[in-house]
């Protein structure tokens, strides 16, 4: 049982016992690498504090939710064009690659056309110059309860985090309110088996939301939906059937035929029956489309869109990309902005002679592909021997158009230190590693809203950054020391 109060004058050792006793158990369903079993204890090092950010990081952090929201809008604008024959033809042909028929169709729905992700989170990593590099944006978010649940946790200890104690699920609830065009709104968060991962901190989240009194949200599996003619409804534990106003969809859509009553939940969104969000356009979750806002030849487009100060920020922060495309070119044409040895390179393969000092380079699947989320599928080109990077480019050229790869720049993140509590020993000890940062972003309507910030600092010889039994995870918060 943990403890309900915390002493003013507590040492870091308290704070970290603090943690540990009071952070919900199970926010995330982990196993146990020697047992083999399910655990529900906090599975990552717990910082002593919440991870320290100059106040001038938080307020360009906070900015960036306007531009990401905008960038959606734009993206959905010229896929729309493209595939009416009033854009080049690629851009849809890149982000429809690997996908049925089914999906493009759903896509392209009168009733989606407007909508974009309502919840945001781009994968910042902090880099030696102070700025910071967006390697990655996920529409489809894990971590919002295990975010709230840390801050809400962290607040009791006096520390005030980005967004607050309830940052988290009071911008949801405000983005669920303005979906459903209701304040209070029914919320069915439908989480599968796929994903059930996730569903301990969706919990925690739906009960928040509920005792914050903002929305009357609940977790459900999809053989709990109950579908009508006039409306959804969800069954809930205690035998209930809540008409529902919005359905929140943490399923991916390359899993949709694994999903029951998939077919009945998106025939009631097309119809207007109920809300979903995020929309089911999975020409919107592809990380090629880093590769098409630096495309050149499609730079006025964007410009268009977007107006000259958003796109220049973007590409500023987008890391360079281009799609693993092996279709041949003209003899006199290379691939933009790529050149290996110092010359221009017109075949992928020409990149395997790269020294590995010189393989600045991820390489990774776009989308569309149970391998394209949690770094599954993500290769460090400069961590590979000779052998294994050959693989991996010939392994990306051999998928190509059934699981399109991308190419990216690999950009380093600057090294940080931060004090974690050792239950081992019962002591504070200090890593050095590297930090990715995770912001929240909630739209609703025209506003986008900053609801917290997850820092994750692994060791500093790793080279991919996730929440891995030996990095250290906690809420961001303000401070003039901070990076």
């Amino acid at each position: 049982m943990g403890s309900t109060s915390f002493a003013p004058n507590a040492t870091a050792a308290d704070r970290g016992r603090f943690l540990v006793e009071n952070l919900p158990s199970g926010l995330f369903r982990t196993v146990d690498a020697v047992a083999g079993e399910a655990q529900t204890t906090v599975a990552w090092r717990v910082a002593v504090e919440p991870f320290r950010l100059a106040p001038a990081t938080i307020e360009k952090i906070a900015s960036l939710g306007p531009p990401l929201a905008a960038f959606y809008r734009a993206l959905s604008a010229l896929y729309t064009r493209s595939t009416r024959g009033s854009a080049p033809g690629f851009i849809a042909e890149y982000l429809d690659a690997g996908k049925p028929e089914s999906i493009l169709k759903l896509a392209r729905q009168n009733r989606f056309k407007s909508d974009i992700p309502q919840v945001i989170r781009p994968d910042l990593i902090l880099t030696e110059d102070g700025g910071y590099i967006a390697s990655e944006l996920d529409s489809v978010p894990g971590g919002m309860g295990f975010v709230g649940a840390m801050a809400h946790t962290y607040g009791r200890m006096g520390f005030t985090t980005v967004g607050e104690a309830d940052g988290m699920a009071s911008g949801f609830a405000a983005m669920l309110a303005a979906t459903a065009q209701k304040p209070r709104p029914v919320v069915a968060i439908v989480v599968s088996d796929e994903s059930g991962d996730y569903r301990n901190e969706l919990r925690w989240l739906a009960q928040r939301m509920r005792d914050l009194d903002v929305a009357e949200a609940f977790v459900v599996m999809p053989h709990d939906i109950v579908f009508t003619e006039e409306a959804l409804f969800a069954r809930l534990e205690d035998g209930r059937e809540e008409k529902i106003d919005v359905l929140y969809r943490n399923f991916e859509l390359f899993d949709l035929l694994n999903i029951p009553k998939q077919e009945l939940m998106l025939y009631a969104a097309r119809h207007n029956r109920v809300k979903m969000t995020p929309p089911p356009k999975a020409q919107l979750e592809e990380k090629s489309t880093f590769a098409l806002l630096h495309h050149p030849a499609l730079a006025a487009l964007w410009k268009k869109e977007l107006g000259d100060e958003i796109f220049a920020r973007l590409l500023s922060i987008f890391p360079q990309t281009w799609v693993i495309d092996p279709r041949p070119l003209p003899p006199q044409a290379a691939i933009i902005g790529l050149r290996a040895g110092g010359l221009p390179v017109s075949d992928w393969m020409a990149l395997e002679a790269l020294g590995k000092s010189e393989r600045d380079y991820v390489v990774k699947p776009s989308g569309f592909s149970e391998l394209a989320w949690g770094s599954r599928g993500v290769r460090v080109a400069n961590d590979l021997t000779k052998e294994q990077w050959h693989d991996a480019l010939a392994n990306a050229v051999a998928m190509y158009p059934r699981t399109p790869h991308i190419l990216q720049r690999f950009h380093k993140g600057r090294r940080v230190s931060v004090d974690y509590y050792d239950r081992s020993s019962d002591t504070v000890k200090t890593m050095d590693g590297r930090v990715r940062l995770c912001p929240y972003y909630f739209v609703s309507g025209d506003e986008t809203r900053l609801g917290g910030i997850l820092a994750t600092v692994a060791p500093a010889d790793k080279r991919l950054i996730h929440g891995m039994s030996d990095a250290i995870m906690a809420p961001c918060a303000a401070h003039e020391a901070g990076a």
